[in-house]
């Protein structure tokens, strides 16, 4: 397995009115939530790890174990080495509401809500301001100019230093862009989710939006590491999740396979194979690697090492084209609040 932790890692820019992040992000979520249980003594010293390796982009959500990923975000910021917390830009989403039982019940994007949130970020976070703040879904009951107006004020008043979306759609994105400055749209992508490529991603190349890149390992299913007999935790997403259902997992363990074999050849790993892949899409491409463990950020690490030719390109999609994968990405009842896939 290769690694680049020894030297910098290499920088890309989030659009036109964007920040300079690291090639890859750090997604935190599974440190908190939706991942099953997770080990926090060994979630700082990944994140510790992530900003030595030259890693600056952190991503979260307040929404992600009800603030419990935030405020694990701001002691790791507060405890990392001299400089290295400095250094970090942190992602934050918002606008997700949740039950007592750990549901999800909707969205709100209401210009007071938006400042709701924002300050109980903040104070969770222990920062002065939020890097890029993102709405996480579009809410259909409130225009995005209001939401991202909203968003605007808070640029103005110091409080966010770049306006962000996730899973938008191309008319959504249009309008907010329309409206305020706009840094990146969050949205899934890799090798077996390609829905984007269609109308999102050469709009947001029309308008001069980035793009970070979150599940390009697919939540583990085409990492290499999953297995048919795994068993999942009841609090684990991809319990649910129709790409790891009984009658969809062995069809896409098959892809996983095919992957394989050209990583094996190229004397590298699955999930380092298919991390490049989604780094050789554009500069204005930030992959997000949700990894837990600092095992497994040294092998995502390794990805920005990997060259992928023209033939090794060609070779990759043809083994798992466009629509390959089976299932969809989300359980039926939160693919409805995708205004991406409308």
């Amino acid at each position: 397995m290769t690694s680049t932790t020894p030297h910098p890692t290499p920088l890309r820019t989030l659009g036109s009115s964007g920040p300079a992040v690291s090639a890859l992000g750090l997604g935190c979520m599974g440190m908190s939530a939706l991942y099953g249980e997770s080990d926090r003594a060994e979630s700082l010293a990944t994140i510790h790890a992530a900003l030595d390796a030259g890693i600056t982009l952190l991503d979260t959500g307040d929404f992600y174990g009800m603030g419990h990923n935030e405020m694990l975000i701001g002691e790791a910021l507060r405890t990392a080495p001299a400089g290295a917390g400095e250094r970090a830009l942190v992602s934050v989403k918002f606008g997700a509401l949740r039950t007592l039982d750990g549901g999800f019940s909707g969205y709100d994007g209401r210009p007071a809500a938006v400042k709701n949130f924002a300050a109980y970020s903040l104070q969770r976070l222990g920062v002065d301001h939020i890097d890029i703040y993102r709405l996480s879904r579009v809410d259909p009951d409130v225009p995005i100019e209001e939401t991202v107006g909203a968003m605007a004020d808070l640029v103005r008043s110091g409080h966010v230093r770049h306006i962000g979306l996730s899973e938008a759609g191309a008319a959504s994105i249009r309008r907010a862009a329309a409206t305020a400055p706009i840094s990146d749209l969050q949205i899934e992508y890799s090798l077996i989710s390609r829905s984007i490529e269609a109308e999102i991603l050469p709009t947001l190349r029309e308008l001069g939006i980035g793009m970070t890149a979150y599940g390009v390992l697919s939540r583990g299913l085409i990492s290499g590491h999953w297995t048919p007999d795994r068993r999942l935790a009841a609090n684990d997403f991809r319990s649910a999740s129709p790409r790891f259902s009984a009658e969809n997992l062995q069809h896409n363990l098959a892809l996983v396979e095919t992957l394989r074999d050209m990583a094996d050849a190229k004397g590298v790993t699955v999930a380092q194979l298919a991390i490049a892949w989604v780094l050789s899409r554009g500069e204005d491409i930030v992959p997000l690697v949700g990894a837990r463990t600092r095992g497994r950020l040294d092998e995502s690490l390794g990805a920005l090492d990997v060259s992928l030719d023209a033939d090794e390109l060609a070779a990759i999609e043809k083994a798992v084209p466009p629509g390959s994968a089976a299932g969809e990405r989300y359980p039926a009842v939160q693919m409805e609040h995708l205004d991406s896939e409308k």
